[in-house]
């Protein structure tokens, strides 16, 4: 289902407002009112205790409004988000494998896995997507998918910058996002939305709407769709190599042919739904969850039909030539055991060149095609080559259909006799699962010679999780300023990753595969049978949680958490925090908290083949589970929990309409998890690694896997500042916030042969690859009928990488600081209609150019930028609200 408007059919509009943070109700009489609201509050502050305000909170809370998300040429939450809050980043994933289908994020420079994400203050489910090519900090990292959340559905968000696994469990090393969904019960909007590139591509048409209903006397049904189509953006130039074919009268090479740009979203709908009911006695039942689904289709590199290895060519044998011998398939060797081809495996001198340069710059290349070899080969029926089904070469498409649901229920309220009487309490139940259906087109199985497909169904990953949490809290009059309040509660999750197997011909070794053709889809070799199964882990919580106000300026807080899983044992983390108020206008505050993060189910027992790009050539790398012979065979072991230490301070600030807060952290992690860098595997080891069950070694290139491989300590500085007064005889805003963070790797394993398995390029990305300055300045203006806002970015420099080619010698280099700007007007024509148009990168700044030297597969920019480098966006939208 597709829906497209013209851009002369859409009106054009927006809301206006500052991208700042919002205060939570502190008053006790609310509190008491509204227990179930203040249960929502309670988890984003990291407290079980009675809400408070931002600025009483001991440690740092960014709550940003639904509406002021939506202010943005993007639909995508992702880049909503990384325009509110300075210490988060996402960045475009092109040629990345299943990273281009769900985008890995970044809190505080931290792996998208370290922050715990939640949906109205439960537990989020994980994404079945594994981000193999993450650009250095998310390389095999596993995170929620918050891409299917829409704006539309959103109260607001709210983000604890904090360690907090003592308080919530694995994963809240960097912080926890909590996603409030709407909760009215009347009311509603609906919009459409048009917007695209200054390039003139990458059209995106959103429509989205919400509605709130009321449930009898006292409840609500809150309703939200989004849906979205975008197409596909292109910013590339054409490879030399590509070029050289041509030049050489290769008609059937693209131009470009090879494409770095986003990839194409079809038929992107996402429904959430939001219920609640009271049932009287000061108790609430709820209900929510969501049905989300996506088709996304992006690149792939370019296989070159003179030398791409086991598809077109072979080595030619000879150590004193410098060419490859063009790969021929023998039909009657395949059939009968017999040689029957009268030029097999002629040599072809041509293929890298007549000055043997490397083949990505090579210029002036003779048609192969046009060779007698060639000629003589095709004449021949009992020969073969894959140059007869893509003489031209060939760029493999990679898609997928993504697919998430989760529906949490509960109830929630006061116990009002009995020992329990006082307490507060909320029991719940939710399940998640998230598929990825893989896809690859325009590729071949080149060991099922001239029969194989060009298109496959490679296999799917299904991530299912089932949470039941039961938790408790009651305040206790022991003579202090405050009740202490103390919490506690139980909880049961269950995780399940699934591989399932893809279309035989996907994964199948082919008559040809003793030939030396490549065996599988090429590109993204299919799950076979061997990879298939569920994989389960269960594990059991217990947490305990206090406040004590000794007086009405300090409070301390401390909280314990002890979880058990049934693959590695258990873990035990506390955190310690408070806040003193020096006087009314100004407070200090500072936690220390221990954390941790399990391996994901999925990081333990994924099995995938990617293609990377390694000091100028392909590399077909097959990532095993640590337990495979393969990995375990170049020093894989078990996977292991990282454990964290964190500590922040801070200071708040109120003078009138002025608030600031500005806050110092330190995270220390150790045993870090990632994927490891490519590890040749090496001709001397076939024989040892066919001894231990490993099939076919000859045809992999290098293997990678997961392992608790280093240690970082990330520090930092984050600093907001909002001041709001009367101007130009309207309501004028001003919003600063500014991110200061730097990792550093205090340890990288070493192995007992003196190698390492996280190589320097890696450790140089990880500490450079992100920009250590990030700040953006807004300033907004309301008026009765108009609105507008204006926001400028600053990204400062950092490491660029081209095409994961970060090694000595490769596509990178020291990129500079970059300010972009974004821009809307609002006209609100009615009470009911509301007119917007913008542009995100208004002036269209640039991003870092990759220099034509370094230019061998086609990209213009470097995509591991910390802004679009698609340059900018402009959009119109119209907002009918009743």
């Amino acid at each position: 289902m597709s829906v497209k408007f013209s851009k002369r059919s859409l009106a054009l509009a927006v809301s206006v407002a500052l991208a700042s943070q919002s205060t939570l109700a502190a008053e006790e009489a609310a509190q008491e009112a509204v227990a179930e609201e203040d249960i929502e509050q309670i988890v984003v502050v990291g407290s079980r205790a009675a809400p408070r305000s931002v600025a009483d909170s001991p440690v740092p809370v960014d709550v940003v409004d639904g509406d002021e998300l939506r202010k943005s040429g993007s639909s995508d939450m992702l880049d909503l988000l990384v325009a509110s809050v300075p210490s988060f980043a996402a960045r475009a994933q092109p040629i990345s494998d299943a990273a281009t289908l769900i985008r890995p994020v970044n809190l505080r420079g931290l792996s998208s896995d370290s922050t715990l994400i939640l949906l109205n203050g439960k537990r989020r489910h994980r994404a079945s997507v594994i981000a193999f090519q993450g650009g250095g900090v998310n390389d095999g990292a596993q995170g929620p998918d918050i891409s299917v959340i829409p704006s539309v559905a959103l109260k607001q968000v709210e983000v604890l910058r904090d360690g907090a696994s003592a308080q919530y469990g694995s994963d809240a090393i960097a912080g926890v996002m909590n996603f409030v969904l709407k909760d009215d019960a009347d009311g509603g909007s609906i919009s459409a939305k048009y917007g695209e590139y200054y390039e003139g591509d990458g059209g995106t048409t959103t429509v989205d709407g919400n509605i709130g209903l009321p449930l009898g006397d006292d409840g609500f049904a809150n309703f939200s769709f989004q849906l979205k189509n975008a197409d596909p953006t292109s910013r590339s130039v054409q490879r030399p190599d590509a070029a050289g074919l041509i030049e050489a009268g290769n008609t059937d090479v693209g131009d470009p042919a090879q494409i770095w740009g986003l990839p194409e979203i079809e038929d992107d709908i996402t429904l959430f739904g939001n219920v609640g009911l009271d049932i009287g006695d000061d108790k609430e039942v709820y209900l929510f969850g969501n049905y989300s689904e996506r088709d996304v289709t992006g690149g792939f590199y370019y296989r070159n039909p003179h030398n791409r290895g086991n598809v077109y060519s072979i080595d030619s044998g000879d150590d004193n030539e410098d060419y490859d011998s063009l790969l021929v398939g023998d039909v009657g060797f395949a059939t009968n055991g017999i040689p029957t081809c009268s030029v097999s495996n002629a040599y072809v001198e041509a293929m890298l060149g007549g000055d043997g340069s490397s083949s990505l710059v090579q210029s002036n290349v003779p048609n192969v095609l046009n060779t007698q070899a060639y000629q003589d080969m095709v004449a021949d029926p009992n020969c073969f080559s894959m140059n007869q089904i893509f003489p031209g070469g060939y760029t493999p498409a990679f898609g997928g259909n993504i697919t998430d649901t989760s529906l949490t229920g509960g109830v929630r309220g006061d116990f009002k006799s009995g020992f329990m009487d006082g307490f507060y309490f909320d029991l719940s139940a939710s399940v998640g699962r998230n598929e990825s259906d893989f896809n690859l087109k325009n590729t071949l199985n080149p060991s099922l010679g001239l029969s194989t497909p060009t298109e496959f169904d490679t296999g799917k990953y299904i991530q299912l999780e089932k949470t039941i949490n039961f938790d408790l809290s009651k305040g206790f009059d022991w003579g202090l300023y405050e009740p202490v309040n103390i919490a506690g509660g139980l909880e049961w999750r269950e995780e399940s990753f699934e591989i399932v197997s893809g279309e035989e011909a996907s994964w199948k070794a082919g008559p040809y595969a003793d030939q030396g053709f490549n065996i599988g889809s090429h590109g993204f070799k299919g799950f076979g049978p061997e990879s298939q199964g569920v994989n389960v882990r269960r594990n059991v919580a217990a947490y305990l949680d206090t406040e004590f106000y000794f007086s009405e300026a300090f409070m301390v807080g401390a909280a314990l958490r002890w979880e058990d899983y049934d693959s590695f044992g258990s873990t035990f983390d506390y955190k310690l925090s408070g806040q003193f108020s020096i006087t009314d206008d100004w407070s200090i505050r500072a936690s220390h908290s221990t954390g941790f993060r399990a391996p994901t189910v999925g990081q333990a027992n994924v099995v995938n083949t990617q293609t990377s790009l390694i000091n100028g050539e392909l590399i077909q790398t097959f990532l095993a589970p640590a337990t495979d012979p393969l990995s375990a065979y170049y020093g894989a072991e078990v996977l292991t929990p990282e454990e964290s230490t964190s500590y922040t301070f801070g200071t708040v600030l109120q003078f009138g309409e002025l608030f600031i807060t500005a806050d110092i952290y330190s995270i220390e992690v150790e045993d870090r998890l990632a994927q490891t860098s490519q590890i040749d595997v090496l001709a001397e080891d076939y024989d040892a690694l066919r001894a231990a069950g490993v099939t076919n070694p000859e045809l992999i290139s290098a293997v990678t896997y997961f392992a608790n491989d280093f240690d970082t300590t990330t520090t930092g500085l984050d600093i907001v500042a909002n001041y709001n007064m009367e101007m130009f005889g309207g309501d004028t805003g001003f919003s600063l916030a500014y991110n200061y963070n730097k990792t550093e790797v205090d340890r990288v394993d070493v192995q007992e042969d003196g190698s390492v398995r996280t190589g320097a390029d890696k450790v140089r990305r990880l500490e450079e690859g992100m920009p250590e300055h990030r700040a953006t300045f807004t300033v907004s203006q309301s008026w009765d009928s108009f609105g507008m806002f204006v926001r400028a970015n600053y990204f400062g420099e950092y490491w660029a990488v081209h095409a994961d080619d970060a090694g000595p010698g490769g596509w990178n280099q020291d990129a500079d600081a970059a300010i972009t700007f974004d821009a809307e007007v609002s006209y609100f024509m009615t009470e009911h209609f509301t007119f917007t148009i913008g542009a995100n990168n208004l002036f269209d700044q640039e991003a870092e150019r990759i220099p034509d030297e370094f230019n061998g597969v086609g990209g213009k920019y470097y995509e591991s930028g910390p802004f679009d480098y698609n340059g900018g966006f402009y959009y119109g939208k119209v907002t009918y609200s009743f």
